[in-house]
């Protein structure tokens, strides 16, 4: 059973509690910390340990290999950060709408939303500095102004970004929501392999941290709520006849990280050309027409974009309803499945 990690901030310093949980018993110090602290990379819990910045049971300990014991209480003090001011960049943005307080963005797939560990540069934000200037200064966090929700880098589609703290708080609010009370929704459109056994239907399964690799989420028993409602839209047929992949549009109920992904893989049914999620299907692809398998590879990502964005205007409260095509590259798969038929 994993015990809850505790956080709280200190001053100009963030302090986080982990009590080892008995099936971590034993562990080396770093593993555990590296499973249970989200959001510190290994390298930085190495320097922590050696700087003496991590305590075991109110003792420091600077060996990261050191093995801690079911019911240790560790304790790891992280120094705040500086974070770096973003500059603003030059880069093409496909905006759907804009006035004076939002933004709707429609991001091609390979663009990074905000500047993080890997990604200091042409992100998102860089464009969105440069494009709107001082208005975005400090609204919703230096490294992400604006910011309110994202999509994965290789995720295309419609994004909407605050331009004013006004529009931050109404739009974070609704997000927070994720229209269970209010109109707003989020529609995507996912190529999956196979076929579900049923038009529509929904996964309720909760999502945290994948136990043993770091850049991949799952579905966990005890992590946080996650629902995504599904529903067939078209079918395609391989070269055998039988289906071989679907078209879906996917709402989502809660925002956690990955989770259309995730959760179409734990039904069986993960996206065309998601690597993280999808590998074992790989082999699916010699099913498809000569046309379909060229256009899969050429796709080089998961084939999972957000058409539908509907919100209430934080301003006015006006409702504003968005939809985005297909990229080209995801319009010319779909045009090569259907081909397959």
């Amino acid at each position: 059973m994993r015990d809850e990690l505790r956080k709280a901030d200190t001053g100009g310093e963030k302090r986080l509690e982990v009590t080892v949980a008995g099936d971590e018993g034993s562990a080396r110090l770093d593993r555990v910390l590296a499973l249970r602290c989200e959001g510190l990379s290994r390298s930085r819990l190495k320097a922590l340990i050696l700087a003496g910045a991590v305590t075991v049971k109110s003792v420091p300990v600077r060996d990261p290999a050191y093995h801690v014991t079911a019911g240790d209480t560790i304790l790891i003090e992280v120094p705040e950060a500086a974070p770096a001011e973003p500059a603003g960049e030059a880069i093409a943005l496909d905006i759907t709408y804009e006035d004076a307080d939002i933004i709707v963005i429609n991001k091609p797939a390979g663009l990074v939303v905000h500047p993080a560990a890997g990604h200091e540069s042409g992100t998102l934000v860089n464009a969105l500095i440069a494009h709107c200037g001082a208005s975005l200064s400090g609204i919703g966090g230096v490294r992400r102004p604006g910011i309110v929700h994202r999509l994965d880098k290789d995720t295309s589609g419609l994004m909407v970004v605050a331009k004013n703290d006004l529009a931050h708080q109404g739009l974070a609010a609704q997000f927070a929501d994720h229209g269970r009370t209010g109109a707003m929704q989020r529609g995507y459109l996912a190529f999956a392999w196979g076929l579900p056994n049923r038009l529509r239907g929904s996964v309720d399964a909760p999502i945290d941290r994948h136990p043993h690799a770091r850049d991949k989420m799952a579905v966990r028993e005890g992590g946080r709520e996650a629902v995504t409602h599904w529903e067939i839209r078209r079918s395609f047929a391989g070269r055998d006849g039988k289906p071989v992949a679907s078209l879906l549009a996917c709402r989502l109920e809660t925002g956690r990280t990955h989770q259309i992904r995730v959760h179409l893989a734990y039904i069986g049914h993960p996206l065309l050309g998601d690597a993280v999620y999808g590998p074992h299907f790989k082999t699916k692809a010699s099913q498809l027409g000569e046309q379909g398998r060229a256009a899969l590879e050429a796709l080089d990502r998961q084939a999972l974009h957000a058409y539908l964005l509907v919100l209430e205007h934080p301003r006015s409260g006006e409702l504003m309803h968005w939809e985005a095509p297909l990229p080209p590259e995801l319009a010319r798969l779909e045009g090569t499945l259907e081909a397959a038929v």
